[in-house]
């Protein structure tokens, strides 16, 4: 599923910053995305984070407060969605929530604009096999869709913040950091991912994608899985990672095609800091390389000023 407004709101940021280059602008805006602030991108990120976020706490938490009316089962979930999978059954497992309470947060979340849904493609064995007896796993298995948030910034707050309420009221900034510090890249990925599908299908604008987004099932997961209408498949993976990417990525991405019994048309990596030299010599019709100057595509647009809500707006 293509998040459109996402795209307008890191081409939002990038006009109202210009970072320096465009893997700053993934690692900025991932923690500031959806806020209408202007950040000084020549800043560590770290110090924006002090003097943005943590010494105006009471502020920023008060905001957010009312977003979720204090109700402790909402934050509970936003919590889980932010450090989880996403996926709704293993969010409220993690957050102590039934399918009734979960939902009804769902629900609520989805109304404020705080979460979007992201639908499974995932077939259920039964409808393959409608009157075949299937083992107990398979019948017994529910296909889960998962949740993405509409703001970086919210999904920011939950996975560092919210759980370090207490240190930062006691002006205690450190354990936050040095979360931040260990997490930075493995939260930023997620991001990276939701932007790297919108690349990718921008390159893909003169043909008719009749569906876009991450697939999951049971057995495997692939970052980003495009189908367009003349039945082309396109299979991504995104790496932000601080080393180049290699070609055993490549062979994962294949074992999971092989999984799927799918054959796609094209194979695209995205790595934050490039890829091997072996890697490069093979990119051409089945294999597509981008790293993140690649980026710089999403922020070509003939306006600079981009009519979207922000999130305290």
């Amino acid at each position: 599923m293509t998040n459109l407004r996402l795209l307008e709101q890191f081409r939002s940021f990038y006009f109202k910053n210009y970072p320096d280059d465009m893997e700053t602008q993934i690692s900025y805006f991932s923690v500031f995305g959806g806020l209408d602030w202007q950040i000084d991108t020549t800043k560590d990120l770290k110090e924006l984070i002090v003097t943005l976020v943590l010494e105006n706490f009471e502020s920023l938490h008060e905001r957010i407060e009312e977003f979720t009316l204090g109700n402790k089962e909402y934050k509970r979930l936003l919590r889980s969605l932010a450090v989880g999978d996403r996926r709704i059954f293993s969010a409220f497992n993690r957050a102590g929530l039934n399918n009734s309470n979960g939902g009804a947060a769902i629900n609520y979340l989805q109304e404020k604009g705080l979460i979007e849904m992201e639908y499974s493609r995932e077939k259920h064995p039964r409808e393959d096999s409608p009157n075949a007896k299937l083992k107990r796993a398979d019948a017994r298995h529910r296909i889960s869709h998962k949740v993405f948030f509409t703001y970086p910034f919210v999904r920011f707050w939950f996975y560092f913040i919210s759980p370090n309420i207490r240190a930062i009221k006691e002006g205690n900034f450190d354990k936050v950091l040095d979360e931040f510090e260990q997490k930075h890249n493995s939260y930023t990925s997620l991001v990276y991912e939701e932007l790297s599908e919108l690349l990718l299908n921008y390159n893909l604008r003169d043909a008719h994608i009749i569906s876009s987004g991450s697939y999951w099932d049971a057995n495997v997961e692939i970052d980003i899985l495009t189908v367009t209408k003349n039945g082309r498949i396109y299979v991504g993976e995104c790496k932000w990672t601080n080393h180049k990417v290699n070609k055993k990525e490549l062979h994962k991405i294949r074992d999971k095609c092989e999984k799927l019994n799918l054959t796609p048309t094209q194979i695209v990596l995205f790595s934050k800091r490039g890829f091997s030299k072996e890697l490069e010599a093979m990119q051409g019709a089945e294999l597509g390389l981008y790293t993140s100057d690649d980026f710089k595509a999403l922020v070509k647009s003939n306006s600079k000023e981009c009519a979207l809500p922000h999130l305290f707006s």
